[in-house]
């Protein structure tokens, strides 16, 4: 067996499941000895796996079983050298640390960051196989920008290392979640430091999903001269076995990642990332589904596109055997509405169910009526307009969902709204809102257009989505709008989402204020003709709205980060409390 075979151990960890993990290692490690591989390279915090919030400085018993399971492994390996990620205690301190392994014994041990206080160490070290002299830069890799400096700290700290070492070889042993640009800047990163450096790096990354992280695996190899000469698989575990004097298999990546510009003005030009959302999100959904135990999912369909697209992701993840769709009309759903959700439900084979809300609707209606008539007596501030009857709809139908659940076993319901209506506050608290997974959190409306299109041209079934859904506009039907006397539509109460979604874009992406807003032109501005006061106008309306809508945020159903940057609670805060600032 050649002695530069190097595997490359792109595997799915469990976070905190560390017997889990352990298994999977000591099973990869096996195969890799019949096989006579004398390097093995496992993704970062494998053992004990990631995120762990702040487990581990509440649970310190969480660290000592994984270094338990770390000498276990250690005990497993022969000549051969193994690089695993875990989490150190040293004292009082818990480090994200990188071990390698051989002989029987650990041999070194590499730290990167300290779990508990976030400060960034970043260790080296040297591991000597046969002739080849590997680099262990354990680097925090910051993929967030693809302006970074090359004399930045840690990229000092790296070169000072290979001036001292002069290693064959660099590796990173990394944990990098899948986001809208975020695989084509780390491209570049790594290609700028293996020609920088003249040193061939070996990336390796883990794959599928923990609770609101959703990792993409694409593990891989740069030669000197910056050129990918292997790469594993996206969205898919893999023992992948790279050859480093051979040829290697370079597989087909869900993004471009050879022809990227940062993208500095916005764009309805999703094209390039629909395959990698909707990987991203099936696998999300499927590996959430399998950790916590749950098989089956159960989701009203509305014959709009939010909930017809959580559907459609839900059969691909979990089968259609595992997916029931609700349709829950009330006295102003439109016969369209009903007939689509039908429609799809039939198109993808799940179960199928239509249900009236109206007699909940009057019970609940009647019974506020009386209720609210005794809490005037004491006080007379009661609104002259109110969402309450909108309300009642969407809660309603929020019962049926959690009835059903907790009926049958191992089901979820599913919380069908998107990234637009999250920042607008336009979804009801224990209504739509509710659910125990929001698939498609993080995607606003205008993209989930596309990525409708997208699953209709390459799923398996084609065109398994009407093409009335794709074609009406957003509404939720909840309200009538007395100008038209017909349901409310979306953008009526919002504004155009096309509008709305650049909003979204510059805020995130280029952190603009409102004031600078009002200041540029918009891409909705360019084709449509729209006067300065009404698009002041929608500007003071998402700001406002914005601004009222972070207390939904903070009790928002878990989701997976899709997007560049994202308002979900994993990684976004803000207190509540200020509300009352306007932007």
């Amino acid at each position: 067996m050649p002695k530069n075979l190097i595997l490359l151990a792109q595997a799915d960890f469990h976070a905190l499941n560390i017997e889990n993990n352990a298994k999977k290692a000591l099973k990869i490690i096996e195969e890799s000895q019949k096989k006579g591989i004398k390097l093995v390279i496992f993704p970062e915090m494998f053992l004990v796996g990631y995120p762990v919030g702040n487990v581990l400085e509440r649970f310190s018993q969480v660290v000592d079983e994984n270094e338990k399971y770390l000498k276990q492994i250690a005990q497993k390996t022969k000549d051969e050298k193994v690089i695993i990620g875990f989490a150190q205690k040293d004292g009082k301190e818990i480090y994200n640390s990188i071990a390698v392994l051989s002989n029987g014994k650990i041999e070194e041990i590499i730290r990167k960051s300290n779990l508990l206080t976030n400060e960034k160490i970043y260790d080296f070290d040297v591991v000597q196989i046969d002739d080849l002299k590997c680099g262990i830069a354990n680097f925090e890799t910051s993929w967030n920008d693809n302006d970074f400096e090359l004399n930045s700290l840690k990229i000092r700290k790296i070169e000072e290392f290979v001036k001292q070492n002069n290693p064959d070889i660099l590796i990173n042993c990394s944990a990098s979640i899948s986001r809208t640009n975020k695989e084509e800047e780390k491209n570049i990163f790594l290609k700028t430091l293996a020609k920088h450096f003249k040193k061939p790096i070996i990336y390796v990354n883990t794959t599928g999903s923990n609770e609101t992280l959703p990792f993409g695996g694409m593990s891989r190899v740069y030669d000197e001269n910056g050129e990918i000469i292997a790469c594993a698989k996206a969205f898919e575990e893999q023992n992948f076995v790279v050859d480093l004097q051979g040829k290697n298999e370079i597989n087909e990546l869900p993004v471009d990642i050879e022809n990227y510009k940062k993208q500095e003005n916005f764009s309805f030009d999703y094209e390039k990332d629909l395959q990698r959302t909707y990987l991203s999100v099936v696998q999300s959904i499927r590996d959430y589904f399998k950790k916590t135990g749950f098989e089956r999912a159960v989701l009203g369909l509305s014959g709009g596109l939010d909930s017809t697209v959580c559907a459609v992701l839900l059969v691909d993840a979990l089968g259609k055997e595992n997916v029931f769709g609700v349709s829950m009309p009330s006295k102003i759903t439109t016969s369209g509405s009903k007939n689509d959700a039908q429609q799809l439900a039939q198109n993808l084979g799940i179960g199928f169910f239509e249900k009236s809300i109206a007699d909940i609707f009057d019970a609940t209606s009647n019974t506020f009526y009386d209720i609210f008539k005794n809490v005037e007596k004491n006080w007379d501030c009661r609104y002259s307009q109110s969402y309450t009857n909108d309300n009642i709809q969407a809660r309603a139908r929020a019962t049926i969902l959690w009835g059903i659940a907790n009926e049958f076993e191992k089901c979820l319901p599913i919380a069908t709204s998107d990234k637009s209506e999250a920042y607008m506050g336009y979804a009801t608290i224990n209504g739509d809102m509710s659910g125990g997974f929001a698939p498609i959190a993080d995607i606003t409306k205008t993209k989930l257009f596309a990525l409708a299109k997208w699953m209709n041209k390459n799923r398996v079934q084609k065109n398994a989505i009407p093409q009335t859904i794709i074609d009406k506009r957003p509404g939720a039907e909840l309200a009538i709008n007395p100008k038209t006397g017909k349901p409310l539509m979306a953008e009526e109460a919002l504004m155009p989402y096309d509008f709305l979604d650049e909003v979204i874009f510059r805020i995130e992406n280029l952190h603009q204020t409102k004031d600078e807003m009002k200041r540029v032109e918009f891409l909705y501005e360019k084709e449509n003709k729209i006067s300065q006061e009404q698009k002041e106008e929608w500007l003071d309306k998402f700001f406002r709205r914005m601004s009222t809508a972070h207390y939904k945020w903070s009790i928002a159903v878990t989701a997976p980060i899709v997007d560049s940057r994202s308002i979900n609670s994993a990684e976004y805060y803000q207190p509540i409390v200020s509300s009352r600032i306007r932007y």
